[in-house]
């Protein structure tokens, strides 16, 4: 098992790995929309949120050597299911094509009181080797995807 760490991603809040690397797979820690450069939130409403969430995953999968391409799973934590139609947008508009398993649940409360929560198993690439995510450091990955708007 090999953890993943980037910069390009918000450190851990907490004692856990932004993500883990085991037989072939990554297992990917909840994301919330946070700078990572600031820690600050990013985003006011949930369409914005859902962005930065997204664009956050982005990078801890790049670094783990996989991409939203590969993505087989996403639990998806909403504070309010009324939101569910503007998270999906977002959500659609990022996978394109793929369409992983989700489970998505309405929570009572996320950290730093913001509106969504992903957290992702994904495949790894093929011609990556478990030493690519390692403790300590990671790739750095720059993203196409936008975490403006909201």
């Amino acid at each position: 098992m090999n953890s993943v760490s980037t910069p390009a991603a918000p450190a851990a809040i907490g004692p856990y790995s932004q993500a883990v690397v085991h037989d072939g797979l990554v297992y990917c820690s909840g994301q919330i929309p946070l700078d990572p450069v600031s820690g600050g939130v990013v985003g006011t409403n949930i369409t914005g949120q859902t962005r930065q969430v997204l664009a956050n995953l982005d990078a801890v999968l790049k670094a783990a050597g996989s991409g939203r391409h590969r993505v087989i799973r996403t639990t998806v934590y909403l504070r309010d299911m009324a939101e569910f139609t503007a998270m999906n947008d977002v959500y659609a508009e990022f996978f394109g094509t793929n369409r992983p398993a989700r489970a998505t649940v309405a929570v009572a409360g996320l950290p730093k009181e913001v509106r969504v929560e992903i957290d992702c198993i994904a495949a790894i690439n093929e011609a990556t080797t478990s030493t690519t995510a390692t403790s300590g450091g990671g790739t750095t990955a720059s993203t196409s995807w936008t975490t403006q708007g909201g």
